[in-house]
């Protein structure tokens, strides 16, 4: 398509008589013109509000996800037996870019991220199909590799708490996991529902062991008493008296008493002895617990709603809050639900409110400037008719390229907003100029006022389609950037370059029709007025402009003289200075964004139990709960079943939505630092709720900056990591420094004594059951409790475990039947082994994770691998890799650097191709060192960073700064053909440019002044540092444009013109 549209240009400037002629026939046609017009307003407004509205575009890298329990393993053995299996197998699969994995008690996350660009459905189906080879290869025991849902980066939509004052915390759990969570995944847009926190209920036998030593019963014989003892039967079909009966043995029942009659061997004497004689059968709490969760310091059960890729988060938010609504009615009455714990549609509401606010407000500025400088509704409302229309058009081509509104595609529009009426100012004011010349002129010497408006429009063709094409040029290298940049910043290009295409073609069509509809012919006023009637030249031009007009000639007219030189020595030591400027000012990915919520994480050390990291974690919701802007807290501590964001007990995961009251966003985050920081022995980690997500995608860590260590010790990794902490902590600018807790967390090893179990002769399968099931507990069944599904679940009663001492005196079984206690063929230690083991591309890693604040990313950056390189020795085997935003951001500016040149030689050709000399061209492409200095002042005065955002502003202000210049050296050309001196071209043509340039200047860059201004508004800040840049760089370069082009444009050999226009009446 861009080698179709480079092919196309030079015909389309070439043939200027096709512009003509579609002037032409829109003038012909007014009627027609029209009615299409209010068409696609009719159209554009109807798609308009059917379109999906969604934060940001789809930043998906495309990943999948793969989830293995593997109850009761330790780390080692989930890193050894499981996830390396797995990522062996998907490693080379295509398109693969890096594989990580993270293992931990009984649990692994493998993370198989694709190419970009690639199909996720695609990605999914090569997976699954890698999966199925190492079905066998998994050890017993452990579950199936399972596939985490397709979601979104923005994917959490919703957090639902559930709380209650008498409600038991598991009926409060079994509400969630049976009657809530069903509810919500049957909504369409829906990928996920998990549910954390309450106690999850199970049917429990809990042996006693001594007891079980008086019946003369082994585990081995309780085991197979029960597996599967509530499943039913299938005798298969029955026949009789002509029909068939269905025959089923009924064994499931939901009654501990039945369960407890269950035969598990008959004694010597013939007696019976059922499971209720060696075990207690109940219902009770699932243990060992992985998660607690609570709602503003109470505890309850949370719900995450995930949602799917390409819905709509604000409809789907509306149909979670019609099905909660609906499900209220059958809960308990003192069950309170919660759902403004977190809400994603809010960050939307409020991004999506700031920047149409912003869009009006700019449209306002426009509004103002047309009217102040023309004094004439009638010009001023046919330059505005183009914006609505633009818009429109735009919204219909977003939605026929499956695009949403977001504030991407918002913020392109409002950048634009400004440009979109340049066109037709120039043209309006050129036909509104034309018109009052020719009623000027004899009444035998005057022209149709169709024919004016048709002359006139077409004076201003090429400069209206050249200006345009070479701002779309300079927005081309947007379109070249990968990766998340790419992805995030293309619909605003798209929306950009679309509207602007659109304001064109209304300036070719629409704008003269309404010329003629609208604009009265100042010809038939004069007629009727005697010659010396004042009243019509006291109206001909607002007095400032007259004014204004009449100063600027006084300062061309003196600085075409001697002070040019010094004019243009200023100004080249101005364009030196800014450069020096730029490159001293500091460098990030994207700004800081305002969600409205924190995530906060707090983690103490591994191996501390849930209950003590329940303590930590209320301690810190009381802290977050006495700031006043918290609205309130959602914890997590722990994980969920088969949850891919797998935090170990220690750690707990705060969703703290806030809302700003007389203190800045950057306050009260000092404020939660300082009153976390009084809590000993913790890390904390502040970001929020999708930049969380955004750098864990880039990185695979939770923060902006990640330090990997890779090497194959874990001992190692930890003290490299200690090391790394230490050299960097001092750097002005790192906060939230962490190292991955990967250090070793309390176990207990079990370890048989093999000549001890040979002469009991226990074999060693037996001995495995043993300490699977007696001890860690495993489930044999399932029991049907109406819709509802419980696990049954075989374990030594708990009073048995509760101490060392009681575990090495559990009895085992032996071949002759007797019990003896475990100590005697097991030693029993108290050992250390890791917590988590990450993986990255089938290396160990640990991460030292930070953020900065105050300081510029890439220099907080370069000041940590500084200290590191000086303070770290690595040894043999380890190195050090970073990762995180400052990574994408050199790549990113590395691309743009590249395609400015390319764009730059592709306006140069554009030029020529215009103006058919090397010269001109070269003194237009001058208000690029122009626009720069206003684009870097404008930096320097507000963050001091250049953003990946800002160079996206520099390199569209390139192509707008050009437009002034065209339009002048466009004019100059036009008048030296009929032989004028230097001085009079030059004087007259900038007079009759002045206008034009003043408005399409000044439209462009007030309308930006809401969003320069509102950097700190959700929705805002990728656009403002755009909009900083942009507005500085339009206001020096059209100041200075007024002045240098006219001072350096060479003339064309002028030739006598053989007829006389109108601009020479």
């Amino acid at each position: 398509m861009l080698k179709q549209a480079i092919l196309i240009l030079p015909f389309l400037l070439k043939h200027e008589l096709m512009l003509n002629k579609i002037i032409s026939f829109s003038l012909r046609n007014r009627p027609l013109i029209l009615f299409f017009s209010l068409l696609l307003i009719i159209i554009g407004c109807w798609t308009a509000k059917k379109m999906e509205v969604d934060v940001f575009p789809d930043l998906n890298a495309p990943t999948v996800v793969v989830m293995t329990e593997a109850k009761g393993m330790a780390s080692e053995e989930v890193e050894r037996l499981v996830t390396f299996p797995i990522e062996t197998t998907v490693n080379g699969a295509t398109d693969v870019r890096r594989v990580r994995s993270s293992s931990t008690t009984g649990f692994s996350v493998v993370w198989v991220e694709f190419n970009w660009g690639t199909d996720i459905y695609r990605d999914r189906q090569i997976v699954s199909e890698k999966l199925a080879t190492i079905g066998d290869a998994m050890p017993e025991g452990v579950g199936q590799p399972t596939l985490g849902p397709q979601s979104s980066i923005m994917g959490e939509v919703m957090f639902i708490g559930l709380t209650s004052d008498t409600t038991s915390l598991g009926s409060l759990r079994t509400l969630a996991d049976w009657t809530i969570r069903p509810r919500l995944l049957s909504t369409g847009g829906v990928a996920q529902v998990t549910v954390m926190g309450g106690d999850l209920m199970e049917y429990q036998i809990r042996l006693h062991p001594e007891r079980m030593r008086h019946y003369g019963v082994s585990l081995s014989e309780v085991m197979n008493a029960t597996r599967q003892m509530t499943r039913n039967a299938s005798g298969g079909v029955h026949y009789e008296h002509g029909n068939e009966y269905i025959v089923r043995g009924v064994l499931a029942t939901n009654n501990t008493e039945q369960i407890g009659k269950a035969v598990i061997k008959t004694s010597d004497s013939g007696q019976p002895i059922v499971l209720a004689d060696v075990a207690d059968v109940k219902m009770g709490v699932k243990s060992p617990k992985m998660g607690l969760a609570s709602v503003s310091g109470k505890q309850g059960v949370l719900l995450t709603v995930t949602k799917q890729p390409s819905t709509s988060t604000l409809e789907l938010t509306e149909q979670l809050d019609t099905a909660i609504a609906s499900l209220k009615a059958s809960l308990p009455p003192d069950v309170k639900v919660n759902t403004h714990l977190y809400r994603q549609q809010d960050f939307i509401d409020a991004s999506i409110s700031n920047i149409q606010k912003s869009l009006v407000e700019g449209g306002i500025f426009v509004v103002l400037i047309l009217f102040i400088f023309l004094m004439n509704a009638r010009t001023t409302l046919i330059s505005l008719v183009t914006i609505p229309i633009s818009l429109l058009v735009t919204m219909l081509v977003l939605k026929a390229m499956g695009l949403t509104i977001n504030t991407m595609s918002i913020g392109g529009m409002a950048i634009a907003i400004g440009s979109l009426v340049d066109d037709a100012i120039v043209d309006v004011e050129n036909v509104f100029k034309r018109l009052r010349l020719n009623a000027r002129m004899p009444k035998e010497a005057r022209k149709k006022k169709m024919d004016i408006i048709f002359h006139a429009s077409g004076e201003v063709r090429m400069p209206i389609l050249n200006s345009t094409l070479i701002i779309v040029v300079s927005f081309i290298p947007l379109f070249f950037l990968s990766g998340l940049e790419g992805r995030m910043l293309a619909p605003l290009g798209i929306s950009f370059i679309i509207s602007l295409f659109a304001s064109t073609l209304v300036a070719l069509t629409l704008t003269p029709v309404l010329c003629s509809y609208l604009l009265k012919d100042p010809q038939d006023a004069m007629d009727d007025a005697t010659a010396g009637n004042t009243s019509y030249k006291r109206h001909d031009e607002p007095r400032w402009v007259r004014w204004l007009k009449q100063k600027y000639e006084q300062a061309l007219a003196y600085a075409l003289g001697r002070p040019s030189r010094w004019i243009l020595g200023i100004t080249g030591a101005l364009v030196i200075v800014t450069l020096i400027l730029f490159f001293s000012l500091g460098r990030s990915f994207l700004p800081p964004f305002n969600e409205g919520s924190f995530t906060i994480n707090v983690s103490t050390l591994p191996g501390v139990s849930l209950t003590e990291s329940d303590r930590i974690g209320q301690q810190a919701e009381k802290l977050l709960m006495q700031v006043p802007e918290v609205q309130a807290v959602a914890r997590k501590t722990g994980r969920a079943e088969l949850d891919e964001h797998a935090l170990g007990v220690n750690t707990s995961e705060m969703e703290v939505p806030f809302v700003l009251k007389e203190r800045k966003k950057s306050e009260v985050l000092a404020d939660i630092r300082r009153r976390l920081s009084t809590l000993p022995g913790v890390n904390v980690e502040i970001g929020q709720p999708i930049s969380h997500r955004i750098d864990a995608m880039l990185s695979g860590t939770k923060a902006g900056i990640a330090v990997k260590v890779f090497g194959p010790d874990l001992s190692t990794l930890h003290s490299l990591g200690l090391q790394i902490k230490q050299a960097t902590q001092g750097i002005d600018g790192v906060k939230d420094l962490n190292v991955e807790q990967q250090v070793e967390r309390p176990q207990l090893v079990i370890r048989p004594r093999r000549t001890l179990l040979a002469r009991h002769g226990i074999t060693l399968p037996e001995f495995a059951e043993y300490v699977n099931a007696a001890i860690g507990g495993e489930v044999v069944s399932q029991v049907q409790d109406g819709s509802k599904t419980f696990d049954l679940t075989v374990r030594v009663a708990d009073d048995d475990l509760r101490t060392l001492e009681r575990l090495r005196g559990l009895l085992i079984t032996t071949a002759s039947g007797s019990q003896i206690p475990l100590s005697d063929v097991a030693d029993i230690l108290s050992t250390a082994g890791p917590n988590t083991i990450s993986r990255e591309n089938a290396q160990r890693k640990l991460v030292v994770s930070a953020n900065a604040e105050g300081r510029d990313m890439r220099s907080v950056v370069n000041d940590m691998r500084r200290a590191i390189e000086e303070r770290v020795d690595l040894p043999e085997g380890y190195h050090v890799e970073y990762g995180g935003q400052f990574e994408s951001e050199a790549a990113a500016s590395r691309m743009l650097l590249g395609l400015s040149v390319v764009s730059i030689v592709v306006i140069l050709l554009l030029l020529y191709l215009q103006f058919h000399s090397w010269k001109q061209s070269v003194v237009v492409l001058l208000n690029l060192p122009l626009a720069l200095i206003g684009g870097v002042l404008s930096l320097v005065l507000t963050s001091g960073v250049v953003s990946i955002p800002a160079i996206i502003g520099f390199i569209s202000l390139f192509g707008m700064a050009t437009r002034g210049g065209m339009l002048l050296v466009d004019r100059y050309n036009e008048l030296a053909r009929r032989g004028l001196s230097r001085h009079e071209v030059i004087m007259r043509g900038s007079m009759d440019r002045l206008l034009p340039i003043l408005m399409t200047a000044l439209c462009s860059a007030l309308a930006l002044i809401p969003l320069a201004l509102g950097s700190e508004l959700p929705g805002n800040e990728i656009q403002s540092p755009m909009a900083q840049v942009m507005l500085g760089g339009l206001l020096t370069s059209t100041l200075l444009n007024l002045f240098i082009v006219p001072i350096m444009t060479p003339l064309k050999k002028s030739k006598k013109s053989t007829t006389q226009s109108l601009s020479n009446p």
